[in-house]
């Protein structure tokens, strides 16, 4: 099967672009809705965050070290680097006995505006707790010490990542196609668009025990505090705020995106081909409002998928559609 075209950029009457891609929407029974081919392999980039955090609580780590409800929503996050979320990774380091000497993720310019201009009018240099996936790797951190392992939990034969990959096959119920290294250095395991809704469809409605209990929590988290998983003018946050803890939605780099409903077990896994933004953030919400939890009236509807595209002076130039059969 092949990639269904789902968002398309229409100019002047013509249709200008099209963004194709996979979605499914499964709960526990398997696939409930799919376009595309939900078998397409992909890397869900940091779409599965709230996967790797699993080992941190199902551990005993998370509990052992009193992380609160915010610790893990930045577990799950991919921020704007903005104080709101530097501050608190800091904080979470130096409980550990930690730095930001000890992260593994990397150093890069924050994308919240204020930071991002007190760094380059200033002489100093972004630190690893500016980059996005810094609160994901606090929580190898602090995986890592309650095992008493090595520093260099990013490698794939480290303990914390033997135990990301376990928890990552048990929840899509597939042996990982392979694995890639992420922008942040961690390892990312690769997985079908199929795979990655059932285990977002596991998180929406989680068992009982111990692996239930670490994904509500996570999940509960991630819904509380929306502008720790990414931050002001982000989809992430912006649409979650506008569901009002109904569901919880998290991006990835090239143009994945997951969603899950807690109210009707549903787990949402979608991948545009090209890698764009703009259509896997239109894609998401187009399905939002195909389950009925956005309106289409409503304001970040109009930003990401239903208003009208203008140009620099303002004029209006063109519009985002959803292409015919998507959602049906």
């Amino acid at each position: 099967m092949t990639a269904a075209r789902l968002i398309e950029l229409w100019r002047g009457g013509m249709r200008e672009s099209s963004h194709l891609g996979h979605v499914v929407i499964a709960d526990a029974n398997g696939i409930v809705e799919a376009w595309g081919n939900p078998g397409a392999v992909i890397y869900p980039r940091s779409s599965c965050k709230m996967i790797q955090a699993l080992p941190l609580v199902e551990s005993g780590a998370a509990d052992a070290a009193g992380l609160t409800s915010e610790h893990l929503a930045l577990a799950c996050a991919s921020h704007n680097g903005a104080r709101i979320h530097t501050e608190r990774v800091a904080a979470w380091l130096s409980a550990l006995g930690l730095e930001d000497g000890d992260l593994r993720c990397g150093a890069h310019l924050p994308r919240d505006p204020a930071e991002h201009k007190r760094l380059i009018c200033s002489d100093e240099s972004p630190c690893q707790i500016h980059n996005n996936c810094s609160g994901k790797h606090a929580g190898f951190l602090t995986l890592k010490r309650h095992m008493n392992a090595g520093p260099e939990y990013v490698e794939i034969d480290h303990p914390v990542q033997r135990a990301v990959r376990r928890a990552f096959e048990e929840v899509t119920g597939e042996t990982a196609a392979g694995w890639g290294v992420d922008g942040c250095s961690a390892p990312n395991f690769a997985c079908t668009v199929e795979g990655l809704a059932h285990a977002m469809a596991g998180f929406a409605q989680p068992g009982a025990g111990a692996r239930g209990q670490a994904q509500r929590r996570l999940v509960e988290a991630m819904l509380a505090h929306p502008e720790l998983v990414a931050g002001e003018g982000r989809a992430c946050t912006e649409l979650m705020r506008a569901m009002r803890g109904r569901v919880a939605v998290k991006t990835g780099a090239e143009a994945v995106f997951v969603g899950l409903v807690p109210e009707r077990g549903l787990g949402i896994a979608l991948k545009i081909s090209d890698g764009g933004t703009r259509g896997a953030e239109a894609a998401i919400t187009a399905l939002m409002l195909h389950l009925g939890l956005l309106e289409e009236g409503h304001p970040v509807v109009q930003k990401y998928l239903t208003g009208t595209l203008r140009n620099w002076r303002g004029l209006a130039t063109g519009e985002l559609r959803r292409a015919e059969g998507f959602p049906s």
